[in-house]
């Protein structure tokens, strides 16, 4: 709202500094000091809110050193990052901008999902929560609308690669020249030299006609992604700070995409994809991380609130929508790759826990406890020193995410 305000200042009435908003960069940078903000300043008054309301955490026995020391700790903190994210991005987005669009309703129906489940699981005293169908439904509800809307939205564009870099001295004229915007279902593939691929050749074999065809890949690989993603952020938050913060460092390392994939001259100097209008959601990264560190304020061991499912679920659909956007879903593996081994840990446990029960009459487990976090800790590990380890682990994959922008 404010862009469009300062755009009107800066146009129709020429008042000095208001151009300054036209630059993603200010804009990102004002978001990230809002939400912060916001998160540290008030998120203690929705940690008050959600203690007078009673909405306190419900301790399962586990046998894990302190967790009974969690019982009654506020939850839904979720709420915190929701509110402290929107506000800037409202604030200071092109509202009708498509990826910001996206994300914004990306945020409020993983929001929605999960305090749903939150609201079942505390004042309904039911420990389950919302079923497990129904969250999958509405994975799945919202990979069709992100999927459809990537394929088929005229505002959602790539530029063909000419394989010759845009420098930084070339003339708009000769930036003009190079290939055009076109619809394309291309993707990035890290450490290959010619690093991209078109899910519509998947179908290549079976008909000449595939380009026509390509949603029927391409869609089903968004709403995939999206449901892997969001649940594997859902098992990773299960001790203070390790979902916020592994959250907070894969996100800055997608803001750095989508600043470069949005920038004509930075993504030609670095021949990599350029995807027009995509650099706006380096406000919403800005904005998002933010309100991750913010409140990393609280959930820091020991925490003062949970972020519930009403948190890890919409921290899961935004990085995926984030990475599928900007065309890097295929260095999600890199940079989510606790989200993706603390899934496989349970995957494991529960496959080899049946298959043995099954052949010798006796379950067995590979981890003393899945997901991972919980295995480190009956080895009596204390949880900030595996929180701690983990977002080094966190920060130099995003460091190897980064440097496949160029080594291929």
């Amino acid at each position: 709202m404010l862009y469009y305000l300062f755009e009107y200042l800066d146009k129709t009435l020429d008042v000095p500094g208001a151009g300054v908003f036209q630059y993603i960069t200010f804009r990102s940078a004002l978001a990230l000091m809002l939400s912060l903000l916001i998160s540290t300043v008030y998120g203690k008054k929705i940690i008050t809110i959600l203690k007078n309301k009673q909405v306190g955490e419900t301790v399962r026995e586990l046998g894990l050193t302190g967790q009974n020391q969690k019982a009654g700790t506020p939850t839904m903190g979720g709420l915190i990052i929701i509110i402290a994210t929107l506000i800037p991005v409202l604030l200071l987005t092109k509202l009708n901008n498509i990826y910001i669009v996206l994300l914004i309703i990306t945020t409020l129906w993983m929001g929605t999902i999960g305090f749903i489940d939150d609201y079942i699981k505390i004042f309904k005293k039911d420990k389950e929560g919302l079923k497990g169908i129904f969250k999958v439904i509405g994975q799945v509800g919202l990979g069709l609308i992100v999927g459809s809307v990537l394929y088929f939205h005229s505002g959602v564009m790539v530029r063909e690669k000419s394989g010759i870099p845009i420098t930084f001295n070339q003339t708009e004229s000769s930036i003009s020249s190079q290939p055009k915007e076109v619809k394309s279902t291309i993707t990035t593939i890290p450490f290959m030299k010619n690093n991209e691929l078109e899910y519509a050749k998947i179908l290549e074999p079976f008909t000449d006609d595939y380009q026509k065809w390509a949603w029927l890949i391409f869609i089903p690989i968004v709403i995939f992604i999206i449901t892997a993603v969001s649940n594997g952020a859902n098992l990773t938050d299960g001790i203070d700070g390790l979902a916020a913060g592994t959250s907070a460092i894969s996100v800055l390392a997608l803001g750095i995409f989508t600043f470069i994939s949005g920038n004509i001259i930075l993504s030609g100097y670095l021949n990599v994809m350029y995807i027009p209008n995509s650099g706006e959601m380096t406000v919403f990264v800005s904005a998002f991380a933010g309100a991750l560190v913010g409140f990393l304020w609280y959930n820091s061991y020991p925490a003062s609130v949970f972020m519930g499912d009403t948190g890890s679920l919409t921290i899961g659909g935004i990085i995926a929508v984030l990475a599928i956007s900007v065309r890097k879903e295929m260095l999600l593996p890199i940079l989510c790759a606790i989200f993706f081994v603390e899934s496989a840990s349970v995957i494991i446990q529960v496959f080899y826990f049946k298959y043995t029960k099954k052949r010798f009459g006796e379950g067995k487990r590979i981890f003393l406890m899945a997901p991972l976090h919980h295995h480190y800790q009956k080895k009596g590990y204390h949880e900030s020193k595996i929180v701690t380890r983990f977002w080094i682990i966190t920060i130099l994959l995003a460091i190897v995410a980064i440097v496949t922008l160029k080594l291929r």
